[in-house]
């Protein structure tokens, strides 16, 4: 296996930066995700580390050899695309081959390493069949098992599992998570799907407009997001964010959220001393609502209701905000029925509220965790 270091790589496409001067380490046997929106540039970015596109500034390390201008089969990788890309025509244990042979590995190698990738991908029963007489989910192990019977330095995978319907895919997430761990490669991953990447990447490195904005362990990003960006597209449902006024009153600090009333906040962190408007963002799981008339809730009231079998997800009409919750699924709420809403002060990320960019972050200085991308110079745009 192998580190790879990206080093200000650039990728442009006419007038679009495609990827933007990212920079990014990949230590020896991790798995990292690129996650983010279509268009941020994530699948651009792991086709120029595999090689596919040749890039226009930086450069690509594995291992200690720098591949920059390498070609594809020199740099000891293999990749697995979203379209599986098997050979109907040959049999699986042809398609397993088929990178082993252009290789020219002789026959008892070849046989020895397609009958062991099997055997991890647990298709070994299927080798004499056609890709026509497999499933979905097989197919996606085979294009997987051909992948490592290669025995590569580094796997790429862009988006492998987006084909498969969603029980296929919670199970194919799993085992290949399973695989992966066991086999130890250094793997780069990119999906747009934030729960096989928090559940799949020992880090994640969020993406955003050809920039890098956030890389971090999940728990980090999800618990800790940078900006609005990231909080609102980690997470499902996504973080809430409200406007608030932040003021002393009667000695104690309270952040005030227009006609709904006020929180009162036990815990300073990030806030610091500042007062005056910020955005207040908080996860779903820390709201709790309440039914009684204590002063320190919020007043809201309920707008939707949504059965989830293991919770409620519930949208509520705070101060001219909408705010989601969640509750047990036997808890009892009505369409437009006035409840009250407890945040807890010490899980909520303190926003500035005209730039979006959470406070620890700002005041950590330029760079604190890579920065929100900002508007390029000259005539090139940035890919949204």
């Amino acid at each position: 296996m192998a580190e790879i270091r990206v080093e200000r790589v650039s990728k442009i496409y006419r007038q679009t930066r495609a990827v933007d001067d990212v920079s990014l380490t990949i230590d020896d046997g991790e798995f990292m995700v690129l996650l983010g929106p279509s268009g941020c540039g994530k699948t651009t970015l792991l086709r120029s580390i595999a090689g596919l596109e040749q890039i226009d500034g930086g450069r690509i390390v594995i291992g200690d050899q720098d591949v920059t201008e390498l070609p594809p089969r020199r740099r000891n990788i293999a990749m697995v695309f979203q379209s599986y890309a098997v050979f109907p025509h040959m049999t699986v244990f042809e398609n397993i081959a088929f990178g082993l042979r252009m290789r020219k590995a002789s026959k008892a190698d070849v046989s020895k390493q397609v009958r062991e990738a099997a055997e991890l991908l647990h298709i070994e029963n299927l080798l004499d069949r056609f890709p026509a007489q497999t499933s979905g989910g097989q197919r996606q192990r085979i294009a997987v098992a051909r992948a490592l019977a290669m025995q590569p330095q580094v796997l790429l995978m862009d988006e492998p599992l987006s084909n498969l319907d969603a029980l296929l895919r919670l199970e194919a997430r799993a085992e290949l998570k399973r695989l992966l761990n066991e086999i130890g490669s250094t793997t780069i991953y990119v999906t747009h799907d934030q729960v096989e990447a928090m559940s799949m990447g020992d880090r994640v490195a969020v993406m955003r407009s050809g920039k890098l904005v956030q890389v971090g362990d999940p728990l980090t990003i999800y618990d800790g997001p940078v900006d609005r960006f990231v909080g609102g597209f980690i997470g499902n449902p996504p973080m809430n964010f409200l406007p608030v006024d932040v003021s002393r009153r009667d000695g104690n600090r309270v952040a005030v959220l227009a006609d709904a009333g006020q929180v009162a906040l036990n815990r300073e962190d990030a806030l610091g001393d500042r007062e005056g408007p910020v955005v207040l963002g908080i996860r779903a799981e820390n709201v709790e609502i309440v039914h009684s008339d204590d002063p320190s809730s919020l007043r809201a009231r309920v707008l939707v209701v949504e059965p989830l079998g293991s919770h409620n997800l519930v949208t509520l009409a705070v101060g001219g905000e909408q705010l989601k919750a969640t509750t047990r699924p036997d808890e009892r709420l009505e369409r437009d029925q006035e409840v009250g809403v407890q945040i807890d002060p010490g899980r909520i990320r303190w926003l500035d509220a005209e730039r979006g960019v959470a406070l620890d972050t700002e005041d950590a200085g330029p760079g604190a965790g890579l920065g929100a991308p900002t508007p390029q110079k000259g005539d090139l745009t940035t890919a949204e």
